[in-house]
């Protein structure tokens, strides 16, 4: 997930004239893209500051930036009139935090109804924000990972990387040979065709039954809304795995962990 560092042509001096050995030259012609800079801050994906440089709000060294512009350690970046700075040489490892989401919280900052946010719950940031990378709704209960790298939120999320999504479901009922069918090879909702890679039979008593589901995809409850197609309500909905990271059991409800550095660079090798 590094930023690649592709060498900028710069004019030769001599050490006398320029003060400077060749390793000090090396190290001035790196230059990043601005918009990948941008989001490994945690300002947004890259998408999003691709939007922000098109529109104008970015400038470096004074002049307003556009899309496709690098920068390089002596570049002056700002995003209105905030000065981004960004570490050159090593770019630091992101942070990521994995939440375990309660029934009863949005995942989104502002909300009219004043409903509790997962973001409340977050340790506060200095210089960036947190990314959600994908969603749970009002109902939904489970693991949510977070993170200060917009590249890494969208090499998990983006559809083209097809990243599985795991569920546990707890249906009113029991799922037929013909729904199970019909769930995994496919059904039309009003957004486009949906369908479980996965679902196995986890047991249960009596008309709750639970079920585990894979998706490689995130439709807006697409989950609840596959099974209502089918004539079955979900009485409990849990995502347990996103990716390559399954919720831990040692996460109780409402509480989020910190992969500390030897888990990050795993997970970057892993999504790489």
């Amino acid at each position: 997930m590094s930023a690649s560092r592709p060498i900028r042509p710069v004019k030769k001096k001599s050490p006398a004239s320029s003060g400077a050995n060749a390793a000090d030259v090396s190290v001035l012609a790196i230059t990043h893209k601005l918009h990948k800079l941008l989001a490994q801050k945690g300002l947004g994906s890259r998408r999003e500051m691709e939007a922000l440089i098109a529109a104008g709000q970015v400038s470096i060294n004074g002049k307003v930036a556009v899309t496709g512009d690098r920068v390089g350690p002596e570049d002056i970046v700002r995003l209105g009139k905030r000065i981004i700075r960004f570490s050159l040489s090593e770019p630091s490892l992101p942070r990521v935090m994995l939440y375990h989401k309660p029934e009863g919280e949005i995942v989104s900052r502002n909300d009219p109804e004043g409903r509790p946010s997962v973001f409340d719950k977050l340790p506060h940031l200095k210089s960036s924000k947190w990314i959600a990378i994908g969603r749970l709704d009002f109902n939904t209960s489970g693991l949510l990972i977070f993170t200060t790298d917009g590249v890494l939120a969208n090499r998990l999320m983006h559809p083209r990387f097809e990243v599985e999504r795991e569920y546990a479901v707890r249906l009113i009922g029991r799922l037929t040979a013909e729904q199970i069918l019909l769930l995994t090879t496919g059904i039309e909702l009003e957004d486009g065709f949906a369908k479980f890679n996965r679902l196995s039979d986890q047991g249960g008593e009596g008309s709750n039954h639970w079920y585990h589901v894979v998706l490689k995809e995130g439709k807006n409850r697409e989950v609840r809304r596959m099974f209502a197609a089918v004539g079955l309500s979900v009485s409990r909905l849990m995502r347990v795995r996103f990716g390559p990271i399954n919720l831990p059991p040692r996460i109780k409800r409402g509480k989020w962990l910190e992969l500390d550095e030897k888990e990050t660079r795993r997970l970057l090798n892993l999504v790489a």
